[in-house]
């Protein structure tokens, strides 16, 4: 049974609203560096989640000056909680595409499928729907999504792909989408 959709929302702008006033404490110079990020999210700096966490925190900072402001923060939630979905894959290719330079390698796809794997392994959500190894994924992605075949997917491929293959979108979906990641964290952090 669904979940209506209202009933989301209201818990979204919930969890925002908790996320500004934690900032707000926790951050009164107005800018939070990797390490604070970490730790406002409740993330062991060594663990599982560590790796997830800087590639969040590279797609939070818009500005790339290695700070996150109070608006980037904002803005970055609102569109993980309310975008639609090609804002939200917009936005995940940025978390994908480390160097920044408008592509995705097969280093950065294994990069980041390993360490949802490891969350995912660590949080011992079921895996049932991918039995697949971390090879297996990155090569079936590319296969699907890389559509010129030149072992690098763009913006464009990346969102194209995603909108028309269902298994790759849900291969995605904890990256492309952390707010699942976000309320995790939420709840295991004593901070909140």
């Amino acid at each position: 049974k669904e979940t209506p959709k209202c009933y989301i929302e209201e818990i979204d702008v919930k969890a925002l609203q908790d996320m500004y006033k934690k900032f707000v404490i926790e951050c009164p110079s107005g800018l939070l560096f990797l390490h604070e990020f970490k730790r406002f999210f409740g993330v062991d700096p060594t663990g599982e989640a560590s790796d997830y966490a800087e590639n969040m925190f590279r797609a939070f900072d818009r500005n790339g000056d290695n700070t996150i402001d109070f608006l980037e923060f904002v803005a970055a939630l609102n569109l993980v909680f309310r975008g639609d979905l090609e804002h939200k894959l917009r936005w995940s290719f940025k978390v994908y595409d480390k160097d920044n330079n408008g592509y995705v390698d097969r280093d950065e796809l294994r990069s980041i499928i390993d360490s949802i794997y490891r969350i995912k392994k660590v949080s011992k959500t079921d895996m049932s729907e991918s039995q697949l190894t971390v090879d297996e994924v990155v090569d079936r992605i590319l296969e699907a999504v890389d559509s010129d075949g030149d072992g690098h997917i763009n913006m464009e491929e990346f969102i194209r792909g995603a909108q028309q293959d269902p298994w790759v979108l849900n291969m995605l979906k904890l990256d492309m989408n952390p707010a699942g990641w976000v309320l995790d964290q939420r709840r295991k952090s004593a901070h909140f």
